[in-house]
């Protein structure tokens, strides 16, 4: 197999441990020369390459820490060359992997310390994938083994593990298969001491597994977090200068000062009203500092903006933890005033509009026949296709901002997948409901959670578009701030909460379970209990929530609307789909030019007629039946004598069935020649007396009058 030899003169160091039943190994200096550090892991056949890049400077002038990690699918790594017909080398990410760049970047980013204003880059790509489990948590583990390596400073290691439920026991690494065949798909995240990120969707599952998963998870990840210390010292990683660009202690002292006993309980109140008071503050504060400053306040004027802004955030921490009274006026159980509507766009096949305080979200729902379903083709899925889809669009007016308008950023595609996921463990069975659904949430409004106000709009578009859903679903966001070692756990989070926060904890489900969750923290990793008391209280939320939309839509719609189209289904066959579509697609052509229906076949014989006018649709079922029925006997049918013999006549009475009615059987009295009462091309109506134990049909003319 040959050897690498290390061009830099470093020797390749490779640890290795035991992780849920297989060996993990972390490997440095056998490739990456160049980079500020990679890591080679192999977990089975799975290799994942995760490589660091780290500028040597800060960013002048950046108020943001400027990280990216990005997750990238390679389909060389499942023995795939792209199913697409024009492109065959990757390009854009798919959805799929924007979702897991995203879910390595929630558990790492709030590691890095405040103020680290370095570019940094990671980079995980699969470069071999072993069928029997997803890679992504792989990738989780050696791209944080990867910033631990860097010397920078990440306050890792991170590890996660992906968890479902395998006859009825909890998991870790299940195959694709029982993923999606099993009631949870939970991925957590965390660093030795506590959870950082937890991500889920579930087929109604209690609160109580949910906890009991995310402790088992938390459990069985932690040798991946002693390998990565193990690789950390093995390598002998030396810790690097750096520098923070923090607030001025002196600036927010002297502001801190300014706005003492300003924000007084008459703050308290809505946010549009809040942010206007805000806003008339923070002139005055200008105002004040100009005059007393001149120059000097001019020169840093984005120094003392960000000092105003910490001193309302920890004021709203202090409003929280020493009254129990948020920014809003709000007790931190209380939810914000609701209100919702449905049927308010006239053509759509269903709509609704939710608001929730200042946060709304209008949502479209279309159907359509299940030609329209989205095929997927990914490294890890082959021509899977997507029956129901969540997408969410948030223009920069539902913040207040001029934006350009382009297409949806990685902000976008999460949130409509956590809305998608919350609904499709209530949606019907395609055989029950043959349609394609499109749910689109469009964004009105934004001041926290619009995820879940997109779930909650989506259940109720559906339910108007006459969706069948198992049970409705309802979404909350929660929030939490830390007082040491006390939890103000909050209902319902707002803007101000979430940026003055510790954690956002999005919960959805039905009064069953749970069917949806996504937790980040801000802070280092949080303990299982407090999570617990967080969904708890997020039940009360959820059933407030889903009994308002319960007044608004109790159920779904018994009929559709006129303008989505019919569907008429029937099962086949699958030896008999091939009489339906006829050579080179000859017969279901014909069939869809002359009745003008849509007509889907599904490889198990499932059958899908769809049109919006009910006689095409009539007219393509009969001819679907007469090209897949099969005799049955006692029944009577209008036939075409097809060949005529001395002792009877051969008469077809559907595609490819030909029976014979013997002489004795064309009328009562006696016949003595065949011709005398049929001839060839004749329609006549036979009824079938038998059928014999070679497939013969035996018919009759006399019987049949």
């Amino acid at each position: 197999m040959g050897t690498t030899i290390n061009p830099l003169g470093k020797d390749i160091i490779t640890v290795s441990t035991e992780l849920c039943g297989r060996t993990l190994s972390l490997e440095v200096n056998r490739v990456g020369f160049r980079s500020t550090a990679s890591v080679l892991a192999r977990y089975g056949d799975t290799v994942v390459l995760a490589t660091a890049m780290v500028s040597p400077k800060s960013i002048a002038g950046m108020d943001y820490f400027p990280l990216s990690i990005d997750y990238e699918e390679k389909f060389y790594a499942a023995g795939k060359i792209s199913g697409s017909r024009f492109i065959k080398r990757e390009g854009r990410p798919s959805d799929d992997a924007v979702l897991i760049g995203r879910l390595i970047d929630r558990p790492i980013r709030p590691l890095w310390p405040k103020g680290y204003r370095r570019e940094v880059q990671g980079v995980t790509s699969v470069l071999s994938m072993d069928p029997a489990f997803r890679p992504d948590m792989v990738a989780m583990i050696a791209m944080s083994a990867a910033f631990m390596l860097t010397g920078e400073p990440f306050e890792g290691p991170v590890a996660g593990l992906r968890v479902g439920l395998v006859d009825g026991e909890l998991k870790a690494f299940t195959t694709p298969e029982q993923l999606n065949t099993g009631d949870l798909d939970l991925v957590v995240a965390g660093t030795k001491n506590g959870v950082m990120m937890v991500e889920a969707g579930a087929s109604e599952v209690s609160e109580e597994q949910i906890i009991d998963a995310i402790a088992f998870a938390q459990a069985a990840y932690q040798p991946a977090i002693e390998l990565q210390q193990q690789l950390v010292d093995r390598v002998g990683v030396t810790k690097k200068e750096y520098e923070l660009v923090l607030p001025d202690p002196d600036i927010q002292a002297r502001v801190n000062e300014w706005m003492k006993g300003k924000l007084t309980p008459e703050y308290r109140v809505h946010y549009g009203e809040r942010k206007e008071l805000i806003n008339k503050l923070q002139d005055q504060f200008n105002q004040a500092f100009e005059t007393e400053l001149g120059e000097e306040f001019e020169a840093r004027k984005a120094d003392y903006h960000e000092a105003f802004t910490n001193a309302v955030h920890k004021d709203v921490r202090k409003g929280i933890i020493e009254e129990q009274i948020r920014p809003d006026g709000r007790k931190l159980t209380e939810i914000r005033q609701l209100s919702s509507e449905v049927g308010i766009l006239p053509r759509a096949h269903g709509s609704s509009l939710f608001t929730r305080g200042l946060t709304q979200a209008l949502n479209i729902v279309t159907l359509a026949p299940l030609s329209f379903a989205q095929v997927v083709d990914t490294m890890e899925r082959t021509d899977d296709e997507r029956t129901y889809m969540h997408h969410y669009n948030a223009p920069g007016y539902t913040v207040g901002e001029v934006r350009r308008l382009g297409s949806p950023g990685r902000r976008e595609i999460g949130h409509g997948y956590l809305a998608e996921r919350a609904m499709t463990a209530v949606l019907p069975d395609e055989s029950e409901f043959p349609y394609t659904i499109r749910s689109v949430t469009e964004i009105m409004s934004q001041n926290g959670s619009t995820s879940m106000a997109a779930t909650c709009s989506s259940c109720m578009a559906l339910m108007d578009a006459g969706v069948p859903l198992k049970r409705p679903v309802s979404g909350i966001a929660m929030g939490l701030m830390m007082d040491g070692d006390t939890p103000y756990i909050l209902s319902d989070i707002a803007d101000a909460e979430d940026f003055a926060g510790d954690m956002d904890f999005k919960v959805t489900g039905t009064q069953k379970g749970i069917t949806a969750l996504q937790m980040d923290m801000k802070v280092h990793g949080l303990p299982v209990e407090i999570l617990r008391k967080a969904l708890e209280q997020g039940k009360d939320g959820r059933a407030h929530i889903l009994q308002h939309m319960l007044e608004t839509i109790a159920e779904s719609r018994p009929q559709l609307s006129p303008y989505a189209p019919r569907i008429e289904k029937l099962m086949v066959k699958p030896e008999k789909i091939g009489a339906i579509i006829g050579k080179g697609g000859e017969t279901i052509n014909k069939i869809t030019s002359e009745t003008g229906a849509m007509i889907d076949i599904k490889d198990d014989g499932l059958v899908t007629v769809a049109a919006v006018d009910e006689k095409s649709i009539q007219a393509a079922v009969d001819w679907i039946k007469s090209l897949v029925e099969e005799p049955e006997v006692g029944k009577t049918y209008n036939g075409v004598v097809v060949k005529i013999m001395e002792f009877g006549a051969f008469v077809n009475i559907m595609p490819g069935f030909d029976g014979l009615v013997h002489i004795s059987a064309l009328k009562d009295e006696r016949v003595e020649k065949v011709t005398d009462v049929v001839n060839e091309g004749d329609k006549v109506r036979v009824k079938l007396l038998a059928i014999d134990d070679r497939g013969r049909l035996n018919l009759s003319m006399k019987d049949a009058e």
